[in-house]
Parts: C-alpha cells; structure tokens; sequence
C-alpha cells in the first residue's frame, strides 16, 4: 500500500499491510533553517524531500507545501496595518465599530511566536471583532488543493486545520486565558454573546468545509486541561463540537482533533463528541497520562501520534525510543497513524526519525 492507501483504509477502518508512519517535522525543519544548523545531509533539501528521503508521510500540506485548501478574507471595512520591529510585529485593525490592536513577539524560524498584547481586551472590543467576522469570509482554494493533492501523489492525503471553537479562540488568538477567565466572571453575558457570535459566524466556514473535497479535517484546538478543565470543556466545547461533527459525518468526511496538552481529568469525556481521531495526544514521560490510560479512555477511536517529542532529543537513547514505539503500535494498532506527539522539536536527533521508519517497516500488526 502506498502512504495514501494507509491514510484512508486507516479512517475507513480497513485493513492495512502496515502501520502508517506520519511524523511532523516542520519545527524541526523551520527551526534549524533559521539557525543554520541543517545536517550536511539534509542542506538544501525541501521538507517533502526530507520526508522522501525518511521514508514517512507528511500530513498538512499548509506546513509542508505553504499551501492551504482554505483561506480567509476580511472586506475593505476593514484596514489592517502592521509594522514589525526586531522583536515583535504590531497590527492595528481599523473598523467603522472601532479600533484593535495586538503585538505578537516573533517566533523562532517563523514558527508563530505568541501574543504580548491581545486584540480584545474590553466588552467594547468584543463588539469590534464581532463586525470583523461579519466581514470576513472563508472560502475554498481549488487551485491550492489541487497543487496539494498533485505534489503528496501517493506520500499522503491533503488534511488542514481553520480556526478554533469560540471559547478556544478566545483562549489563544483573541484574549488570553487570563482575561477570557476574568470576562467569563466579571462579564458573563457580553463574553457568551461573543461566543455565540463567533459560533454563528462559523455555519459559513463549515457549509464551505463539507461541500469541500477535502476528507479529512483537524480541529486545531491544542487541547490542555489547564486552560480547558472538565467543567469549560463539557459546557463550552463538547456541544460544539457534537454540531460539527454531526456535519462534517454527514458530509462524509472524518475528523481529528489536536490534542497536545494534560488530558488526565478530561480522560472521561475525551472523545464524547465523537471524532474519528484523536491527534498530538501526549502520554509520560512528556504528559500526564499512561499510554494504557489514554488507550482505555479513546476505545477503537485514532490515536494520530502517540510518541513523546522528548524522545527524539539525544538525552534519551535509540533503545528506549524503539521500546515506546513498539508498546504504542501494540496497543492502539490498527486504530494508529504513527506520529510525534506533538512535533519534532529542533534539537531533536532527526535519524531517531529514520530509526522509526524501520521500525514501523518490520512491524506486523497484529492478527495481520
């Protein structure tokens, strides 16, 4: 079977010759490009030949290609202006409802960087970024997929990720955990209105998603139990995402969501909302669940992952990476496609990836 034919028997739940090996590599690729600290082997090779060369599949074509099915695009209501320094880039965002402005410190090998300053601070902003989503619209690129789809061929199949729920987008793009904790108390009312809006301007998104060709979708939520505890979770996200999982299925499409953070209190409502897949989820010695744990909480659902990122770094030795790959085929196969959990970091040793590969090569699933 080709990494293509892997990816779908594995969503259809069909059999497989082998176990899909499908690890993300951009941070590690982004980062050590920046640093200039390419191995010699690798210099001058594009990530997708990087991945060739491994032996493993790529997963997201924006992360691999800079090429995504989907795109956003706000009217001319709306005027953006940014200006980056050494350290940050400010953007102001200019509207007839108001003004809002957030500073993002640069991140290392364009990997994202993070907020220093979020756009939506008041009630007021609130309603600023409320006229903001109802002028922007997210539509499909069928040229983008296309060249997508044409480039993987047979190493993989185009997935994406778009934006978060509401209340997790409040959390990472919009306001903060702190903030969006203290507008939950101190302006309950005017914060779910805006959630709500939110989730409203989301039924365009998902009428665009299911009549898309893409199969496959992410929910990008980066999942932690920190800023997500089992009472936000069941109130905020779990009736959420049961509505656009109903979608997305009903559509014919399949699901996974990221999740990358501590996950053991969330254990017993994990997949409640029914996705295929389950992706990033990190067990010890990284998170704070047992592998045995994770698997007894997800049942016959996809662990996309399901290897700690640490093990990949040159403080742990080939041995105990191959003895932990082995026990997650052994347990979650074939409900399995391989991968790091979450991604491979830069100082990561990049032939424990090939070491894998080899792995997953000899492995025989079991009943196979």
């Amino acid at each position: 079977m080709t990494f293509r034919e892997r990816v779908i028997a594995t969503f259809e739940r069909k059999p497989l010759d082998r176990v899909l090996w499908q690890p993300r590599i951009y941070y590690w690729y982004n980062g050590r490009t920046a640093d200039g600290t390419m191995p010699e082997r690798y210099s001058g090779m594009s990530m997708l030949e990087i991945y060739d060369d491994l032996h493993a599949s790529p997963r997201y074509s924006p992360e691999v290609l800079g090429l995504s099915p989907f795109a956003t695009e706000t009217d001319d209501t709306v005027r953006a202006h940014s200006y980056e320094d050494d350290e940050n880039i400010v953007t102001t965002r200019d509207t007839p409802a108001g003004s809002l402005r957030e500073v993002c410190r640069k991140g290392r090998g364009g990997s994202g960087g993070y907020h220093t300053e979020y756009p939506v601070k008041t009630p007021a902003d609130m309603e600023v970024m409320k006229y903001i989503l109802e002028h922007t619209t997210f539509g499909f690129d069928a040229d983008a997929f296309a060249e997508a789809e044409a480039t993987f061929g047979s190493r993989g199949l185009t997935q994406t990720y778009y934006p978060r729920s509401p209340y997790q987008r409040l959390v990472i793009n919009y306001m903060g955990w702190e903030n969006t904790i203290y507008a939950l108390h101190d302006h309950r009312a005017e914060t779910e209105s805006f959630m709500d809006a939110i989730a409203q301007s989301d039924d365009a998104m998902y009428d665009v998603i299911v009549n898309s060709p893409v199969r496959i979708l992410n929910f990008g939520e980066n999942i932690d139990v920190h800023i997500n505890p089992p009472d936000i979770y069941e109130r905020y996200f779990v009736p959420y995402y049961k509505k656009r999982v109903e979608q997305l299925h009903d559509a014919g499409k399949f699901c996974h969501i990221h999740m990358d953070g501590a996950l053991k209190p969330l254990l017993p409502q994990l997949n409640a909302p029914g996705f295929d897949g389950i992706e990033a989820a990190t067990p010890l010695p990284q998170g704070d669940v047992t592998l045995e744990e994770l698997k007894a909480a997800m049942g016959d659902t996809i662990l996309l992952d399901g290897i700690p990122a640490i093990l990949f770094l040159p403080q742990y030795s080939d041995e105990e990476l191959i003895e932990f790959a082995t026990r997650v085929m052994d347990l979650f196969a074939p409900t399995l496609i391989l991968g790091i959990s979450d991604e491979l970091p830069p100082p990561a040793d990049i032939e424990k990836v090939r070491l894998v590969s080899d792995l997953v090569e000899d492995y025989t699933i079991s009943g196979d």
